[in-house]
């Protein structure tokens, strides 16, 4: 595994993390506890230190696992959670970024995940009238200085939403989260180079393009009704999955599986410090984890760590 360290925060976090939104449930399975216990313990066994989540992965369920199985080893890892908004079913969320709901969102968080703090603190997608209020900043500052928030970052939505990224700095974030991936280069443009100006932490989620570029997936694929996949327009599923089949055929080395040359991709862009893919089971940490060995994952990047 390689580390690096993530913008300002200093924090040093492996280059693939452990994204969660799976454990609450709407990928097609619903999770036992000692399910998310295996995945992990391989996730640490390979070396990963850092772990994604949310208040809306199911309600606090997402977090709760997590915090049921890291409770021994809370110093080893690196736990980012997100706030802004509420799970009341199936892809169905509420939306509230006021102060006094925000300072309930975290101390429901702090209790699902059993910790007395959380290392990094995310918006979770807002709008700019959400984000740019400062009632709410100074909110998340208190936590800060209470010890209850180590950092702040910001999960951008849309993923060229450069007014919010501009602004990112001098609001007090020092990370962003932004969808970035071979089929899904958009913050290409402007958002990932203001990121690089500001010295930014950058996390790159939905690193597969939720499964596609794993390869395991043809054209006319079918998903469960539980599964967020099922509920996406086929000719825009099934014109992806024909681009990823020309990527696999075009760019990818033989040999190598396609999802580790995926996340690897993306660690070579110089803005992106640590990408975090979903991952069902051991098996698939596994894999993940293998970005960090192929060379795309350069010595030289910027944000590297000796």
């Amino acid at each position: 595994m390689k580390y690096r360290i993530l913008g300002a925060t200093k924090l040093r976090v492996s280059v693939v993390g452990v994204g969660t939104w799976q454990f609450g449930g709407e990928w097609g399975h619903v999770y036992t506890q000692p399910e998310v216990d295996a995945v992990l313990g391989e996730a640490e066994t390979c070396g990963i230190n850092l772990i994604d989540t949310a208040e809306c992965y199911g309600d606090h369920l997402s977090e709760a696992l997590i915090g049921k199985a890291i409770r021994e080893k809370r110093a080893n890892w690196i736990v980012a959670t997100k706030f802004g908004h509420h799970f009341r079913g199936h892809l169905d969320r509420t939306r509230d970024f006021t102060p006094a709901d925000v300072q309930a969102q975290l101390d429901a968080s702090l209790r699902a995940l059993r910790t007395d703090y959380v290392d990094l603190y995310q918006f979770h997608s807002p709008d700019d009238a959400e984000f740019f209020r400062d009632d709410l900043w100074t909110a998340i500052q208190n936590f800060v200085r209470a010890g209850k928030v180590r950092h702040i970052g910001i999960s951008v939505s849309p993923n060229t939403n450069i007014r919010q990224t501009d602004a990112a700095t001098a609001a007090g974030a020092q990370a962003m989260q932004i969808i970035y991936n071979r089929l899904a280069r958009q913050c290409e443009a402007q958002v990932l180079p203001s990121c690089q100006r500001q010295g930014l932490g950058v996390l790159a989620r939905i690193p597969l393009a939720s499964g596609y570029l794993s390869g395991k997936y043809k054209p006319g694929a079918t998903f469960p009704a539980n599964d967020v996949r099922a509920n996406r327009k086929r000719e825009d599923e099934d014109n992806a999955l024909r681009e990823v089949a020309e990527i696999a055929q075009r760019e990818v080395p033989a040999g190598v599986p396609m999802a580790a040359w995926a996340l690897a991709w993306c660690l070579q862009h110089p803005a992106v410090t640590c990408v975090i893919p979903g991952c069902k089971n051991p098996e698939q940490v596994r894999l993940n984890a293998m970005a960090a060995d192929l060379p795309l994952v350069a010595d030289d990047h910027p944000a590297r760590v000796p």
